[in-house]
């Protein structure tokens, strides 16, 4: 039956002052219905250690449904002072409770002996309430006064209870983990116990638990915990590998919370890895990455920028902070781990995390040895998922699977036949092998595995779904990051017309996969005349609609290295090129003003001539950019303006004065 204050013996109110509606009855029958609905609450929630938590909080809520029943005399100010106090401490209770359910059951197992400490203080708190709770004054009756004395009694255990099974279980994980560390693979079956206690009896939990660790990590403070987390999640990892085999890789795709599954934003992507930026810079030419993949791309020996090709005035990277707060911003929205720079330094600072390491490496010979010829195409699916995975977390991962002998492992699956009959395990392949051309290290491997780069033209040009096709084109953007590389794959027509191929017709993410490859194959002037025989130049004016930043950009490369002759013979690549001048974003802008300086400087006076001709009110566009656009687009436009003037003093006098008078024109309908 439900409780109501009017179920209440009638008993003695409290007087009110005049003019008052709040009636006391009520007021006092309110905290005593939230008193025992919370010790319910907590009753119900699952225990997330055995702490004994459930006995005292039932016996609570007994209690206060029995102050709810009986007639209790609230004249005694310290009586409701206790329950307001009360009410408090089981508020804390429950979401020190809900807090623990949230957290890794890894985690919370190595933290134990804190988890109980933390829940001893409340149940004191609470014990010490009941103690100074003026029984006599508030005329309980003789059952409910020995509840009272029976709940104090259960509140005031003099120290912490610690769970053994709990403890013995820490110890026993401890222990693996010294093992692993030092190279000793684990008993399968304690293993499995082990995993079996914890709740974690299926891949999918497993899964959730390396999320939670995951989540873990940012809330660490110290090197020393977050290197404990780390070495935790290489356990599970590996865990879930050998006790459950490899997740079914289209559901756990579909929900993996990560940043490799999600659609970053372009903005938020390095231009050279493709991943997300952990800690962007700028460079002089304006363009920004990753701080670790320009830092290997300057290291390499290369002095332009890879996006633009212009030759960097300097080496120096200015910290983008703007974007790298909206990075972490985007990265809680989406509950996805944000490791800062920083706390990246501090944990290379200190000791390498061995069990981590050894961890990762067993997972990735597990998983390799499971990639036999014989092995059916959906385990093998499952298998490489695993590795995609796993080579997406850092780079002592890449190493390890590469290291393992994965790569020619992952060629087999690359091929026409697989894709048409297994098109998941293509991408799975394809996307692993890029994730591990990340690191400089496994280019060498990749390009000189037999096969390898035919696999990967073939699933450039032949890959069953889009997805692959543009994963392709990334590893290729990769691979060209070293210079030998780029040579070689810039004079195959294969790769060629494979990336323009690609840039013509695939998704907008592919094209822009596409296009990032051919600008850096146009770096070589070899490749350049491949390129423009294959109608790169058309293919570039054709996108500046859809990605006006990399189309002009590889316009401007073009002109570099060969390309002004085809430029000049399209029949609208500089009307084009003033379209996006006129209207494009601050960067797209400010590559424009850039490539029409170099074609104005290399074509001469006809290149001139045409730009003048091609683009209407070009002197109001130039004057517009020069007081709105960044700092080089300002200066580019104040360049082309002063080509065009001089040109204009160079030409006879009708021409002259048909250009003065369409300078004009446009100037009349400038803004005041």
């Amino acid at each position: 039956m439900a409780i109501s204050p009017q179920s209440f013996p009638p008993r003695r109110r409290r007087a009110s002052s005049a003019g008052s509606s709040i009636d006391p009855k009520q007021s006092e029958f309110n905290l005593l219905q939230s008193l025992f609905l919370i010790s319910k609450e907590i009753c119900a929630l699952p225990q997330p250690l055995p702490l004994l938590l459930s006995r005292k909080a039932k016996l609570l809520s007994i209690l206060f449904e029995e102050f709810l029943r009986c007639p209790v005399s609230f004249s005694s100010p310290s009586a409701l002072l206790c329950f307001e106090e009360m009410h408090i401490v089981l508020q804390r209770i429950k979401v020190l409770i809900e807090d623990c359910s949230n957290k890794s059951k890894m985690w919370l197992l190595m933290k134990n002996e804190w988890v109980a400490s933390s829940f001893h203080e409340l149940t004191v708190e609470l014990s010490t309430l009941l103690d100074i709770f003026p029984a006599k004054e508030v005329e309980l009756s003789e059952d409910v006064e020995e509840l009272v004395c029976l709940a104090r009694k259960q509140c005031s255990r003099t120290k912490a209870f610690v769970d053994p099974a709990a403890e013995d279980l820490r110890r026993e994980v401890l222990t693996m983990l010294d093992r692993i560390k030092n190279e000793i693979v684990p008993d399968q079956s304690k293993l499995s116990e082990m995993f079996s206690k914890l709740g974690l009896r299926d891949s999918s939990s497993c899964r959730d638990e390396i999320e939670s660790l995951q989540g873990e990590i940012q809330n660490q403070i110290d090197e020393k915990s977050k290197s404990e987390v780390i070495a935790l999640i290489g356990f599970v990892r590996y865990a879930k590998c050998v006790l459950f085999g490899a997740s079914t890789p289209t559901s756990d795709i579909n929900r993996q919370k990560s940043a490799s599954d999600l659609s970053i934003p372009a903005d938020f992507r390095c231009p050279i890895s493709l991943d997300l930026m952990q800690d962007p810079v700028v460079v002089s030419t304006g363009q920004t990455y990753d701080r670790e993949s320009i830092k290997l791309w300057m290291e390499a020996g290369h002095k332009t920028c890879p996006k633009t090709g212009q030759t960097l005035a300097h080496t120096d990277l200015i910290p983008n902070r703007a974007l790298k707060n909206l990075i972490a911003m985007w990265c809680r929205d989406q509950k996805i781990p944000f490791e800062s720079a920083e706390n990246k330094e501090r944990l290379k600072s200190h000791v390498i995390n061995k069990a981590a390491l050894e961890a990762t490496r067993m997972t990735a010979s597990f998983l390799i040895k499971k990639l036999s010829p014989s092995q059916p195409m959906e385990i093998a699916n499952g298998v490489v998922y695993e590795l995609r995975v796993l080579s997406k977390t850092d780079s002592d991962s890449r190493a390890c699977i590469a290291e393992a002998g994965a790569i020619p492992l992952l060629v087999r699956y690359l091929s026409a036949d697989v894709g048409a009959d297994h098109p998941n395990l293509q991408v799975n392949a394809i996307t692993t092998i890029l994730n591990l051309s990340i690191l400089e290290a496994n280019k060498t491997r990749i390009a000189e595995t037999d096969g390898a780069l035919n696999g990967i033209i073939d699933v450039l040009r032949n890959g069953v779904t889009w997805e692959a096709k543009g994963n392709a084109a990334a590893t290729i953007f990769s691979l060209s990051g070293v210079n030998s590389y780029r040579k070689k794959l810039g004079r195959r027509n294969r790769v060629v017309k494979g990336l323009i191929e690609l840039a013509k017709e695939g998704p907008t993410s592919s094209k822009r996969d596409a296009l990032v490859a051919i600008m850096n194959l146009a770096g070589d002037r070899e490749a350049v005349a491949r390129l423009v025989e294959s109608g790169v130049v058309e293919m570039s004016v054709q996108l500046m609609d859809e990605l006006p930043e990399e189309s002009v950009a590889i316009i401007e490369m073009l002109v570099k290295r060969g390309g002004l002759l085809a430029i000049a013979a399209s029949f609208s690549a500089m009307k084009k090129l003033g379209l996006v001048l006129r209207g494009g974003s601050d960067r797209a802008r400010e590559s424009a003003a850039a490539t029409l300086v170099t074609i104005c400087r290399k074509g001469g006076s006809d290149m001139v001539a045409e730009l003048a001709s091609e683009v209407t009110g070009i002197e109001r566009v130039l004057w517009e950019l020069m007081g709105t656009g960044t700092m080089r687009g300002r200066r580019k436009a104040g360049t082309l303006l002063r080509m065009l003037r001089r040109w204009a003093a160079g030409i006879d006098g009708d021409l002259r004065e048909s250009y003065s008078a369409s300078v004009t024109s446009s100037r009349t309908v400038l803004p005041s």
